[in-house]
C-alpha cells in the first residue's frame, strides 16, 4: 500500500498534497460522473474517468490510480465484478476501491466489501462524507 504522508519542515507527518493523488471514477452516468468529479476535485484530487466496468479495469491497470470510486449498476461488467477483478489482479490489488452506488441494502454493502472494496457509499453522496472516506482509505 502506498503511503500518502510526508514530513513537513518541523518533521511532523502531513497528509500528502491531494494534487499528488489520482482518483479513477468508474460510472456509466455522465451526470453522476460530473457530480463525483466536482466533489473529488473540490478536495484537491486529480480525476480520471471511465464509463463502464471493463474500461475502468483497463484504466486502473494502465494508469495505476491511487484510489477507485466504483459504481455498481453498469452495463456489461458491473461494479461488483470490476471490484473483484481489481482486488485479484496482481497489478491492481493494492489500489483501494470505494463503492459508490444507489444500492443501499445491507446485503449489497456486505457483498461489495466481500468483493474487495474498502468502503461503501450510498448515492446521493454527501461531499464531506465521500471526501472523509477518501482521506481515511488513502491514509490506510
Amino acid at each position: 500500500m502506498r503511503s500518502f504522508f510526508k514530513k513537513n519542515s518541523a518533521g511532523q507527518s502531513d497528509e500528502a498534497s491531494a494534487v499528488d493523488v489520482t482518483i479513477l471514477i468508474v460510472d456509466d452516468s455522465p451526470t453522476e460522473t460530473h457530480i463525483l468529479k466536482g466533489i473529488v476535485e473540490s478536495g484537491g484530487y486529480r480525476v480520471i474517468t471511465a464509463a463502464d466496468g471493463e474500461t475502468g479495469v483497463a484504466m486502473a491497470k494502465e494508469s495505476k490510480p491511487d484510489l477507485v470510486l466504483m459504481d455498481v449498476v453498469m452495463p456489461g461488467l458491473n461494479g461488483f465484478q470490476a471490484t473483484r477483478q481489481l482486488s485479484k489482479l496482481p497489478e491492481t490489488q493494492d489500489i483501494p476501491v470505494i463503492v459508490v452506488t444507489t444500492k443501499d441494502q445491507e446485503t449489497d454493502r456486505a457483498w461489495g466489501l466481500r468483493q474487495g472494496a474498502k468502503e461503501y457509499v450510498v448515492k446521493p453522496v454527501a461531499a464531506e462524507e465521500l471526501l472523509g472516506k477518501i482521506r481515511a482509505v488513502l491514509a490506510g
